[in-house]
């Protein structure tokens, strides 16, 4: 089945402070993934947003002697503004906040009720503020203070009356569905995670606090609706809930939540279980990816170690932050985050590599062949061995993608640019110019075609890059996509380059 429409979403990010480097990481990943689907043809939805609801946002705007709306206003706006500094792709910014949402919430809520899937009770057990989450014993270290197993977090014991979601009742159920859709969470291991969870037994949800008021009131109630309700709900607000329409539903059905690994619990085995209670279809995939350390250690607000993604910008550029985020580590796994390993990788795969190669390649076509490519190579283009080489990685590409190894596929695509570096050392067009322009205007001809290949496998990764790259080689803007890496649409003689500025330069401590 050739799918035409995806839907991602960043999970929402919770406005009781600044933006961190994690939440740069996590909309990189999807702007990739958006950018990647938008290139091979599909139509895409694309949801970030700010979660702006509960106990921690309460306190926090008291700290700072504001009304929570006027709190939430600013913060969410600082992430706004983020979004724009990456360069996000995103079709909707939702806030939870909103009309539409407290809508959606609302109604999502009376689902349940009207399934039989909440009822009224007393709740005592741990409770952490920071999370806005509840932790069962299994979950917890007892020294002194009661600790989260996840991240040593503090938890308090809270005793109040709370309305529950009968989460137990649906334990065999999620297992049966894990085991018919394993790749309903990625990657494998964070699966097994889930699984296991599951497997030891599942105690019913309190889904409502009386303790705080800022939130979404209950229908009928004086309880505030548990955060992670109205939180995760904003994913189906985004296309319409509860009116989706058939065109939002193609989209639901092939949706990609990607989250950090620390909320992994609330997306796999709460969301899923909450949908199967109104009868609803689940989403098609939840990727949890890793955590960064900053210099080898855990990063912290009371560390003082956080790592501001609008310093990295300004300091080192935005399609070298993407690069780094994005081929550092596999997707899934923990990074440490480094300005030296960072300061190699422009140097080291961007500058040198990469800009410096399509630099010099031009400048000498653009002296030596008046500003046009030498020779036509459309007819031989699939006998030549790096031609081809580009035109077949796209598919090897694809697959990776498939399977959200973002770094592999950087590291077979800038593998191939090794191979073109290797390429011009060994034909030495500088030289052979002299002796025989004919050659060396061939030689560079099938750089230029891997240049285009390469320009255009990049946009999704390092856009604003992959657009000097196909700039400077005067490729219109309707023959970027996948669909013209292929001899057909072969730059022609004649066809004239622009001057070549530089793409990435050097970084000098």
């Amino acid at each position: 089945m050739n799918i035409k429409k995806t839907y991602i979403t960043t999970p929402i990010f919770y406005v009781n402070d600044l933006p961190h480097i994690g939440h740069a990481y996590t909309s990189i990943i999807c702007d990739t993934v958006a950018r990647f689907n938008k290139l091979d043809g599909k139509e895409i939805l694309f949801t970030t947003g700010t979660d702006e609801h509960g106990m921690k946002v309460e306190k926090a705007a008291k700290k700072k002697g504001e009304q929570p709306q006027d709190f939430v206003d600013k913060v969410s706006q600082n992430f706004k503004d983020l979004s724009q500094t990456l360069g996000i792709i995103n079709t909707d910014f939702i806030r939870t906040t909103e009309k539409r949402h407290k809508s959606s919430a609302i109604y999502f809520w009376n689902e349940l009720l009207k399934n039989n899937q909440i009822y009224k009770s007393k709740y005592s057990g741990w409770y952490s503020v920071k999370d806005e989450s509840y932790y069962q014993d299994k979950e917890l270290i007892k020294k002194g203070n009661v600790y989260t197993t996840q991240d040593g977090s503090q938890v308090d014991w809270i005793e109040e009356e709370s309305f529950f979601f009968k989460l137990s009742e649906w334990q065999e159920k999620l297992l049966n569905f894990y085991e018919e859709n394993p790749d309903f969470v990625m990657p494998k291991s964070r699966m097994n995670e889930v699984k296991s969870f599951v497997k030891s037994g599942l105690k019913d949800l309190s889904i409502s606090r009386t303790s705080f008021d800022w939130g979404i009131k209950v229908p009928e109630s004086e309880h505030i609706m548990y955060v992670w309700i109205d939180a995760l709900t904003n994913y189906l607000t985004s296309i319409g809930y509860p009116n989706i329409t058939d065109e939002k539903m193609e989209y639901w059905e092939n949706c990609i939540h990607i989250i950090g690994k620390d909320i992994l619990k609330f997306h796999a085995i709460y969301w899923p279980a909450m949908l199967m209670a109104i009868n609803h279809t689940l989403p098609k995939t939840i990727f949890a990816h890793g955590w960064w350390t900053n210099e080898g250690k855990k990063i912290s607000k009371s560390s003082g170690n956080t790592i501001d993604p609008n310093q990295m910008i300004e300091k080192f550029g935005l399609d070298q932050l993407r690069y780094f985020l994005l081929r550092e580590v596999p997707l899934g796994n923990d990074g440490d985050f480094s300005q030296s390993s960072l300061i190699n990788r422009i140097n080291s795969d961007l500058s040198n590599n990469l800009g410096n190669l399509i630099q010099r390649v031009v400048k000498f076509i653009n002296k030596n062949f008046n500003n046009s490519v030498p020779n036509s190579l459309r007819e031989e283009a699939d006998k030549i061995k790096l031609i081809c080489q580009g035109y077949e990685m796209i598919i090897t590409v694809k697959k990776k993608m498939k399977e959200f190894q973002i770094s592999k596929c950087l590291e077979d695509i800038f593998f191939y640019i090794d191979e073109l570096n290797k390429y011009m050392d060994e034909s030495q067009p500088w030289n052979s110019f002299k002796i025989d322009p004919k050659k060396a205007g061939k030689d560079l001809s099938i750089l230029i075609e891997c240049f285009r290949v390469i320009g255009i496998v990049l946009q999704p990764f390092i856009p604003n890059a992959s657009k000097k790259i196909l700039d400077i080689l005067n490729i219109n803007n309707e023959s970027r996509g996948f669909n013209n890496l292929n001899s057909k649409n072969i730059l022609m003689s004649n066809h004239v380059l622009n001057k070549p500025s530089p793409i990435f330069p050097r970084y000098e401590k």
